[in-house]
């Protein structure tokens, strides 16, 4: 598998670079704007977005309520489920913290794929991926406890960033994972006092990210396997 240092989005860097030419014809250059919505649930679903910096939290909104199952950042698309599941788009996709992305119309990807079906392999493999990613997420809330599920998101949304920096806040954290601001405020504080993190304004800032990871339940490590070892799914090429 070929990668290219000049893309920053991993899905794109895994292509050869024949097809990467073939697909660059299409794509067009973006900024992503904070809370800007990329996708709505039951809507017709135009682009698909190549994430290169920055980061879109993927969420189930119903009864004025919302539930984030995963985040997307560089490494992965918004869109791919669509495009691949043939299935209505149940998520709603918003940007997190801005950045950029490279997006193409779906029509054009759909045609692009069907010439060159290493480019149709590469998404599947991360579509899986991101699949199996919601689902975990879905059962983490069931069954693990708040410090857990806490040092979980932290970890896969630094993943997701390529970062340390996180800027969220306790409201934002509360909200997306379901638990009371009392109980984040309380368990950040632990982890600050056991050096793992550091709370600014607006902003945390991981300071021993294996600790952390050791305090993460064992879906950190599910999540990740699922992005990083894709050979473990069958393909549907």
């Amino acid at each position: 598998m070929l990668t290219h240092p000049f893309v920053r989005n991993a899905i794109l860097a895994s292509l050869s670079l024949q097809d990467l030419a073939a697909l660059g014809e299409f794509l067009e250059p973006i900024a992503l704007r904070q809370r800007q919505v990329l996708q709505e649930p039951n809507r017709r679903v135009e682009h698909v977005y190549f994430i290169e910096s920055g980061l879109v939290s993927v969420r189930i909104v119903a009864a004025g309520s919302i539930l984030e199952t995963a985040v997307v950042g560089c490494r992965g698309a918004v869109g791919a489920s669509y495009l691949l599941a043939r299935s209505a788009q149940t998520h709603q996709f918003v940007v997190l913290f801005c950045g950029s992305a490279l997006r193409v119309h779906v029509d054009d990807l759909r045609k692009i794929m069907d010439e060159r079906p290493q480019i149709r392999a590469q998404l599947w493999r991360y579509f899986q991926g991101f699949a199996l990613h919601c689902a975990q997420s879905g059962l983490c809330g069931v069954w693990h406890p708040r410090q857990q599920r806490l040092a979980c998101w932290l970890c896969l949304t630094c993943d997701a960033l390529d970062g340390q920096v996180l800027p969220v806040t306790h409201d934002y954290i509360s909200v997306v994972l379901g638990l009371r601001r009392a109980s984040v405020t309380e368990t950040l504080l632990r982890f600050e006092q056991q050096g793992l993190i550091r709370k600014m304004r607006g902003v945390l800032q991981v300071d021993d990210r294996k600790r952390l990871e050791q305090k993460a339940c064992i879906c950190y490590g599910i999540i990740t396997s699922a992005y990083t070892r894709p050979e473990q799914f069958s393909d549907n090429e």
